[in-house]
């Protein structure tokens, strides 16, 4: 008995932990059979605005930067266009980094257009 509700326990503070980092219950996790524990299967939620995983530094300081570009934008009304931003024309980068910094911006300023301009995340 004392060991199944320091499991219990255990678990509980666990997953506490996990939804203070921002990490959500997997679709269908619920209450493991005959241990009063919840399933396992806990994932990090990915917000709207954080850069892909499969971008590099240099792409996702432009992806960064996207959102930011989009963010003004609508705070200024202005019509959504990635070719107004200054930083996007002309990044202030070694030759070499600027082609994957644009790449980067562009994909965060289409997710802060879709997100800020159109609802969707």
């Amino acid at each position: 008995m004392k060991i199944s509700a320091g499991l219990w326990v255990a678990t509980a503070v666990a997953g506490v932990c996990l939804v203070s980092v921002g990490a959500k219950p997997v679709q269908g996790a619920g209450i493991a059979s005959g241990y009063g524990m919840p399933a396992a299967g806990y994932v990090q939620e990915h917000h709207w605005d954080a850069p892909p995983p499969e971008l590099d530094e240099v792409s996702r300081h432009g992806f960064h930067d996207g959102i930011e570009g989009a963010r003004k934008d609508y705070g200024n009304h202005r019509r959504p266009d990635v070719n107004n931003r200054e930083e996007y024309r002309h990044p202030s980068l070694p030759e070499r980094d600027r082609e994957a910094y644009r790449r980067g911006f562009e994909r965060g300023y289409q997710a802060g257009v879709d997100h800020l301009y159109h609802g969707r995340v």
